[in-house]
């Protein structure tokens, strides 16, 4: 098992469209592999359920990238919230702010998203080979149809089983996609995994799928 880490954090400022995008940049030593967080509607980067998965892929030497994609303002437009090619442009801007950091530079990238960031996730990672690997959280693929075909990363979809709405788009989407590609639900879950243990479940799914496939 690996030992748990020390880990250094810095605040960071992603430029992107004429705007200046806060974020968070967390970094372990010994780390493997950097995680980039695309938030859902009307999340930013102190999403307490995102916040909760970094720390566990912190302390698997992972490090973790939290940023919001949208300003305040922006985010007050609800158009803003649901249009995804605006939120993987976002996405992108934040892989390349990566590629340019010495710290980071070096270490294979993963996308980590929940709701609509999820298919901002999978639309940002189409036709990008330096993106290794994607994990949905109760997402919406569904959202990124046209460039599912195009997304070369391995890919995991969790979903929670009570969640039967999102699922449905979620096995829909999964037909899109021709990547290596799991459909995990957790059990007796709702759309928010607020049920005891389930952020848990999500966390350690998300975590092995990023060391599977980051290490590799």
């Amino acid at each position: 098992m690996l030992r748990t880490p020390s880990l250094s954090r810095r605040e960071i400022v992603v430029a992107a469209d004429g705007v200046e995008l806060p974020g968070s940049l967390t970094v372990p030593d010994g780390a493997l592999g950097v995680v980039a967080f695309a938030h859902g509607s009307g999340s930013s980067r102190q999403s307490p359920r995102n916040l909760h998965v970094a720390r566990l892929l912190n302390e698997a030497h992972l490090a973790t990238l939290l940023f919001d994609l949208l300003t305040p303002v922006e985010a007050a437009d609800r158009r803003n919230v649901f249009d995804i090619p605006l939120l993987a442009g976002r996405l992108s801007s934040g892989a390349a702010w990566l590629a340019g950091d010495p710290e980071v530079a070096p270490l294979p990238l993963g996308y980590f998203g929940a709701s609509t960031g999820a298919a901002a996730a999978l639309w940002a990672a189409a036709g990008d080979p330096s993106v290794r690997a994607v994990v949905s959280r109760g997402g919406r693929p569904d959202l990124a149809r046209p460039r599912l075909a195009a997304v070369r990363a391995p890919t995991l979809l969790i979903v929670g089983g009570f969640d039967s709405v999102v699922l449905d788009l979620n096995e829909e989407a999964r037909l899109f996609l021709r990547c290596e590609c799991e459909l995990r639900l957790v059990p007796k879950a709702s759309h928010l995994f607020e049920e005891p243990g389930a952020l848990e479940t999500v966390s350690r799914l998300a975590r092995d799928w990023f060391l599977d496939h980051l290490r590799s």
